[in-house]
């Protein structure tokens, strides 16, 4: 498919738009918005890709039944004030707006803010919209006219940040952090998605993956296996995320039961530094957390609380559950410029402790000395490695000097600085464009040009029966394709998508019902189709 973008002051915008004991410690603080990178987020938005869907871009898009979509008309929206409105809570304050092109992260910790509560707000109403957690992967996708007319609701989403309610039966293991939203005894008459990080290395070979509810008793029931056929909810599971459609809201997490020795779970693996009281040592505190936002900004809340600097960009360790334990270990230290304090340059952390670690930062810690203070640079390597297992390398190159030190830059997550967006400019996909979706797929076709179709070329194979059961299966697709493209504000993969369904259309009409296609385009144009 040959797409040619212009800037023009017309157009449409369909196309527009991650031996010795160790010194293990869990966090209790937990802090807010550190800017750092997601696995998933490959290429972040511009802010006017993601805030203006109606920039004045014109798409010329070579597929007759591109065009027969609507897709070289302009899309209009229509907002409507909501007269009536639900208790609001109090509302919590944000940070300042800042521009969404790449941004470094500030590696001086301390000057980060702090956050006693890990916790969101944003009212919504029927034009919908999503409510983001800053930097922890964790979003809700509220659906244009899931909340009825003339109504308006306060929804909240808050994430578990002390010890887990869930506790885990056998193998199982957490996978997530525990994500509430609410009010509980909201209705909607359209599902929405809820967007949940996890750490496993996706395989359904290895791992049988559970979505779970905790009921108003605080116990905890399974909701569906991920690869269970189910009528009454939907789960996607992306390589970081798992994108749950529901119809009621509570506390959801993710739990894994290993199959084989082979599951991997994905570690963040991180090296902090600090001076120590006495003037000649300096400590090294290497991490191993689940690779979820949520777990390493616990590790860098704590950090930023006792000075530490990061001074090497975190790596993904794939850890097997073959019960072998971690090893860490400091190399290649300068000799007669540094020392490592005896019987601590190889430290093990026990196979269980770092499995079933349920996002608590568990770390090792190293001494150094070094021998006459003029000594400022400091070289080593950091190795960690399960046993028959993978290894990770850090290689630290600092100075132990505020003034002389490099910072390590990484870049602000997307959704960083706007937790709320609500009516059309929430979307990526023009509502007007999304409505000539619906209506063309949602009609069963003789050719197969129907929403069944729109799932298979969306990469939707499986339980198509429970969007079998919803009034509008093509609009119920199309929100599972906003909440897995949040972070790119590319909207190739849906016109590939509807390419190819129109290729397809083509190539079956052309071997037996040509007449018929003609009929179908011709009734298309005729109704704006």
């Amino acid at each position: 498919m040959e797409l040619m973008i212009q800037e023009k002051s017309f157009g449409n915008s369909l196309l527009l738009n991650s031996a010795m004991q160790p010194d293990l410690t869990v966090s209790r603080t937990y802090s807010g918005p550190i800017c750092l990178q997601d696995p998933l987020d490959k290429e972040l938005m511009t802010e006017s890709s993601l805030f203006n869907p109606l920039s004045d871009i014109k798409v010329k898009v070579q597929s007759s039944f591109m065009v027969s979509l609507g897709v070289s008309e302009r899309a209009e929206y229509h907002g409507k004030n909501h007269s009536r409105t639900f208790p609001h809570g109090n509302n919590h304050s944000f940070s300042t707006m800042h521009p969404r092109n790449k941004m470094p992260y500030i590696q001086n910790l301390s000057s980060l803010p702090t956050r006693t509560e890990l916790r969101t707000t944003g009212v919504f109403g029927h034009l919908g919209g999503r409510l983001v957690m800053p930097n922890t992967g964790v979003s809700l996708l509220i659906p244009h006219g899931a909340i009825p007319e003339e109504n308006s609701w306060e929804i909240y989403m808050s994430i578990n940040q002390g010890e887990p309610s869930l506790q885990s039966d056998g193998s199982e293991v957490l996978l997530s952090p525990e994500v509430t939203c609410g009010p509980p005894d909201m209705i909607v008459t359209t599902p929405f998605a809820l967007t949940i990080p996890h750490c496993a290395d996706v395989s359904s070979e290895h791992w049988n993956i559970h979505l779970k509810k905790r009921t108003q008793q605080g116990k905890w029931e399974e909701v569906m296996s991920v690869e269970d056929e189910s009528t009454s909810c939907y789960c996607l599971l992306d390589p970081f995320a798992c994108h749950v459609l529901l119809d009621s809201f509570g506390t959801y997490a993710l739990t894994g039961e290993p199959i084989t020795d082979c599951a991997v779970k994905q570690l963040k693996v991180a090296v902090f530094g600090c001076m120590s009281c006495n003037s000649l040592d300096y400590n090294l505190r290497v991490y191993c957390v689940d690779n979820t936002p949520c777990a390493f900004q616990e590790v860098v809340s704590d950090e930023r609380h006792q000075g530490g600097q990061l001074l090497e960009e975190p790596k993904l360790l794939h850890f097997k559950g073959n019960t072998f334990s971690l090893q860490i270990s400091v190399l290649d230290i300068p000799p007669f410029l540094w020392r490592i304090k005896p019987f601590t340059a190889c430290q093990e952390v026990p196979f269980s402790r770092v499995w079933c670690s349920n996002r608590q930062p568990l770390h090792c810690a190293f001494s150094l000395e070094r021998y006459t203070p003029t000594t400022t640079q400091l070289s080593c390597k950091i190795c960690i490695r399960q046993l028959k297992g993978h290894e990770q390398i850090l290689q630290v190159q600092t100075s132990i000097l505020e003034s002389e030190r490099e910072t390590i830059t990484f870049f602000a997550q997307e959704d960083s600085t706007f937790p709320a967006q609500t009516g059309p400019k929430a979307f990526k996909i023009p509502y007007s464009i999304r409505q000539r979706i619906c209506a063309t797929f949602d009609t069963p076709n003789a050719k197969g040009k129907d929403w069944q179709m729109l799932a298979q070329k969306n990469s939707i194979n499986r339980n198509l029966s429970y969007f079998a059961t919803q009034s509008s299966p093509s609009a119920v697709i199309l929100n599972l394709w906003e909440a897995r493209h949040q972070h790119d504000g590319d909207l190739d993969s849906l016109a590939c998508a509807l390419e190819e369904i129109g290729r397809t259309h083509t190539k079956l009409s052309n071997i037996s019902e040509s007449q018929l296609d003609e009929a179908d385009f011709n009734y298309s144009r005729q109704n704006g189709l």
